[in-house]
């Protein structure tokens, strides 16, 4: 059997944090327990929005049985009440291709804390054993990069619960943030507006988007074999309505129905986000043009390291 529905949330409400983007430095006034300023913990309401969206989640049919999560605090953070609820043997699995959308700079956004430092804050719900599939690039990305990354990853998080479902359907739920969850819903469904700034899915902190698969669209055996390098994935064909994995249908957009104070927060697209010199920023998108889009693990690292 396969992976039947997907649930995407956002993250609830965070600590706010600033950038100066002369410097590319990030302040926030509250500590965050990463000892990163641009991975804050939730605010005390967003505390209690979690509570609420563990509830909801807990109801829903099929239940969830894998959750695959942006490896930054505040969506960990927003998780956690729900595999408490949901029941042992679920664990978190940190995707970094989920992660966080940082527009292109002439500096180095920053990455989320190692897996090992997040098991020490998570250390019954988080599993270390999860090798994620994609590093974003540190320098940023464009839209169209990001929906990329996007699609790289969800094709390894499909393969992956596929191959590990046995003889029933499943369902999985993924929690990131309001741009990656836009890109999240484009690339299942295989919808890009040609304006990427239009307002098609919804990302309140911690609404409930929906996605059923297609029928007949089990993904081909071939491609479930465990962890899946840059070579293995290359580009993904998601656009024109092919969707990820045989293409998804949104059924529920953005519902905040579970939340007492309703749908707060919303996003969208307004244009790129470019920190630094027209020049400077010029070079970094034809530098990141020129290299393959999924690094992972050893050869990321090799690549940051050469500056490539």
């Amino acid at each position: 059997m396969v992976v039947t529905t997907i649930y995407v949330t956002r993250h609830a409400f965070r600590v706010s944090y600033t950038l100066n983007t002369a410097t590319g430095e990030y302040h926030t006034n509250s500590p965050s327990p990463t000892n990163i300023p641009s991975d804050p913990p939730l605010a005390a309401y967003g505390v209690q929005q979690s509570h609420e969206l563990a509830a909801a989640l807990a109801k829903l049919e099929p239940p969830i049985e894998y959750i695959y999560s942006s490896p930054f605090y505040r969506c960990l953070q927003t998780v956690e009440p729900a595999v408490q609820l949901l029941g042992p043997g679920i664990k978190v699995r940190a995707e970094n291709g989920i992660g966080e959308w940082y527009g292109v700079a002439n500096f180095n956004h920053p990455s989320p804390a190692p897996p090992a430092f997040l098991k020490s804050l998570f250390p019954s719900t988080f599993d270390d054993a999860y090798k994620a599939s994609i590093i974003p690039p540190q320098s940023g990305e464009t839209i169209a990069q990001l929906h990329d990354r996007v699609a790289v990853a969800l094709t390894h998080i499909i393969a992956s619960a596929d191959a590990e479902c046995g003889s029933k359907d499943t369902s999985v739920l993924i929690c990131t943030h309001a741009a990656t969850l836009i890109a999240v819903g484009r690339t299942l469904t295989g919808d890009m507006p040609e304006d990427p700034n239009e307002d098609d899915f919804r990302a309140p902190t911690a609404g409930i988007t929906k996605f059923v698969r297609r029928q007949d669209q089990e993904m081909d055996v071939s491609k479930r074999s465990g962890h899946q390098t840059a070579k293995s994935i290359g580009s993904v064909d998601w656009k024109d309505g092919k969707g990820v994995a045989g293409g998804w249908t949104c059924i529920l957009n953005g519902s905040c129905d579970h939340l007492a104070g309703g749908a707060e927060r919303s996003w969208h697209f307004s244009g790129e986000e470019k920190f630094g010199t027209l020049e400077t920023v010029q070079k970094i998108l034809t530098a990141s043009a020129q290299q393959p889009l999924s690094l992972s693990g050893q050869d990321y690292r090799k690549a940051r390291e050469s500056k490539i």
